[in-house]
């Protein structure tokens, strides 16, 4: 009798064990176009989740601030960020640190609008193919992000004005700095803003920044709020995602014009 109850004994702490194993809680600034329940089945099936039998969860936020937050809070246990976003932060605060991932994963940075917007897109397609094939890009990139003092804000970029009736909105999120970034004084600047400029200088289009929540990026630009914003995209390849995956219905994407390295943000444990 007695080793029959040190069995069932056994196998209930088994159970328990297998039921309160540790899950890895990790934030994402929230995807478009895919639940939190559907980013998460999709990622159980990339190469290091499948290796490492890593028990991992995704949890979607609207916005950078709030997933920081929940990183210092210890509600998440890391988060995944672009790793010029990671470098700003560890630059800025000594409590951070960013580690690569296995295999690498990157997205690929371009500009949505409507699918109405047909012309406009081939506007900016041409401007971010010339800026790419003339060094201008890669410039930019040097200025504000590979070269950069992460301690010091960017400058203010001036928009180029034309004496014309066009006037297009951008959306800015100010959540991935210095990329999408707005300073203190709440003034758009850093590395897209430089790319807006440029842009802006070669179609001859008046632009306007109009600040949003990344969380509501889709809703800004179907309700007109916003013509154009930044959008990052899992380029195709073996990352195990669909196409589109992260594209709403009704938008068209540009031309590439910056590509950056997922990585995963902790606190430094001192």
């Amino acid at each position: 009798m007695k080793k029959f109850l040190a069995v069932i004994f056994a196998a209930a702490l088994l159970v328990v064990g297998c039921g309160s194993e540790e899950v890895q809680k990790i934030g994402t600034i929230k995807y478009e176009n895919v639940s939190e329940e559907a980013f998460n089945e999709l990622n159980k099936k990339r190469p290091e989740h499948r290796d490492e039998n890593l028990n991992r969860k995704y949890i979607f936020f609207d916005n950078m601030n709030s997933m920081t937050a929940a990183l210092q809070s210890g509600q998440i246990d890391m988060m995944s960020t672009y790793e010029s976003v990671a470098r700003y932060l560890v630059e800025t605060d000594s409590d951070f640190k960013y580690e690569q991932l296995s295999p690498e994963l990157v997205d690929i940075f371009c500009c949505a609008m409507r699918e109405e917007d047909v012309a406009l897109k081939k506007e900016f397609d041409d401007a971010i193919l010339k800026m790419t094939n003339d060094g201008t890009l890669s410039k930019l990139v040097k200025n504000y992000i590979a070269e950069v003092y992460f301690k010091e804000s960017p400058p203010i970029i001036d928009m180029p004005e034309f004496y014309n009736d066009t006037m297009i909105k951008v959306g800015v999120t100010g959540d991935l700095p210095m990329l999408d970034y707005i300073r203190p004084d709440g003034i758009p600047a850093g590395f897209n803003t430089a790319v807006l400029a440029e842009i802006s200088k070669r179609i001859g289009k008046n632009f306007v920044l109009v600040q949003v929540d990344s969380g509501a990026r889709a809703v800004a630009l179907a309700s007109k709020k916003v013509d154009v914003i930044f959008w990052a995209v899992v380029p195709q390849g073996e990352n195990n995602f669909p196409q589109d995956f992260d594209k709403p219905e009704g938008v068209i994407l540009t031309e590439p014009y910056f590509s950056d390295k997922i990585v995963h943000v902790k606190i430094e444990v001192k």
